[in-house]
């Protein structure tokens, strides 16, 4: 009896979720013929898109245990592709759930009023042979259902698992695809290291040099005195354009006060009122904290540059195993996903199978949604 419970309130469960998918088909619908409408259908339908987000995971933790596998991380099923590919995954799914769900238990009502027509169908003349082919038959519907119910709680967790779940080709494909864009990502950087370095720090050294040679011919005191000054001055510009150099491949800020730090102080350096709301119990890997910390501060530089904003927020969080920053604005949105600096967040996150979700319908507000998955690596530093 308790090993035909669980399959029995799965089934249930399994009705309610498809009673959810047709609300929410409907509510995906309405907003996605509103979105043309100046765009009054963007945030309802993000809204809706969560929810069938929430619903798809909680199903998904179901499969793993009605199937026995290891239970994942709630968002580790899509935190490794686009999301427009899980957006689809999850909108397939609810148009089977909508059907399969509520199907699995019309199916075993159907057999057992089956069973009970059998059960009462009146016989013009009883006999012991019609009796016991009639009780037969009402057993053999009754353990078809018994078996039903359990095959049928597997058969909808295999389907969900399918469809919510990316596949092995597709895992490869994003690999190959994130790879290659950290490999074009890094050759970029490698030749800004290179073109800053010639255009700039080398250039002032080439000029300190050849200043103090003109300094060491000369022979007047106050010309020695002068081409000496040129070349302090032009030493100390070049020891800035190096230290700028520096905060650009890895701030100094990001080793002294980690991750949350490195953000306040991003959010000073923008004429913007920026709510900074951080919350980390501990440090993250080296790499995967510069490029959190770039992603916020391209958002933000982004937000006092284009968005005419008054204010921004960032919020940082840490939870079951997934980094989740969110960039916000009330500008006057429409910011283009395609942009380069957008385009130049989303590779970088690419490296660690980060997501980059921007939502920026027009009139504002927008927001840069980041997530991570990685693991927390050692005691929190505190902001100082």
């Amino acid at each position: 009896m308790r090993r035909m419970a669980a399959p029995v309130a799965g089934l249930l469960l399994n009705a309610a979720a498809g009673v959810a998918a047709w609300v929410l088909l409907v509510l995906l619908a309405g907003c996605a013929a509103l979105v043309p409408v100046r765009g009054l259908g963007v945030r309802p339908l993000a809204r809706v898109r969560s929810w069938t987000h929430g619903l798809a995971a909680f199903q998904l933790a179901r499969a793993d245990r009605a199937l026995g596998h290891e239970p994942a991380a709630p968002e580790s099923a899509h935190a490794q592709e686009p999301r427009e590919n899980a957006h689809a995954r999850e909108t397939a799914w609810l148009a089977l759930q909508a059907v399969t769900g509520p199907g699995g238990v019309v199916l075993i009502v159907g057999v057992l009023s089956a069973e009970a027509v059998i059960w009462h169908l009146p016989t013009a003349r009883p006999s012991i042979q019609l009796t016991v082919a009639l009780s037969l038959a009402v057993v053999a519907i009754g353990a078809v259902a018994v078996a039903a119910v359990p095959l049928l709680h597997r058969t909808q967790a295999r389907l969900a698992e399918l469809l919510l779940r990316p596949g092995d080709t597709d895992r490869v494909r994003q690999l190959t695809e994130s790879r290659a864009a950290a490999v074009s990502a890094q050759a970029a950087e490698l030749r800004r290291i290179e073109r800053d370095l010639h255009d700039g720090a080398q250039a002032r050294l080439v000029s300190v040099r050849m200043t103090l040679g003109l300094a060491r011919r000369a022979s007047d005191p106050a010309q020695v005195r002068e081409l000496v000054g040129e070349a302090w001055e032009s030493a100390g510009q070049a020891l800035i354009d190096l230290r700028d150099l520096v905060n650009g491949i890895h701030p100094p800020v990001l080793a002294d006060r980690g991750l949350a730090g490195a953000v306040e102080a991003a959010a000073l350096h923008v004429p913007l009122t920026v709510d900074v709301d951080v919350d980390l119990p501990a440090r993250l890997e080296a790499p995967v904290e510069s490029a959190v910390y770039f992603a916020a501060a391209e958002a933000l530089t982004n937000a006092a540059k284009h968005s005419r904003a008054q204010r921004a927020w960032v919020r940082l969080r840490h939870s079951e195993g997934v980094l989740r920053l969110v960039v916000g604005d009330d500008g006057r949105g429409g910011a283009d996903p395609r942009g380069t600096g957008i385009d130049g967040i989303g590779r970088r996150l690419s490296v660690f199978d980060g997501t980059l979700d921007v939502r920026s319908p027009a009139g504002g507000p927008t927001e840069f949604i980041v997530e991570i998955p990685c693991a927390l690596s050692s005691q929190k530093i505190s902001p100082s």
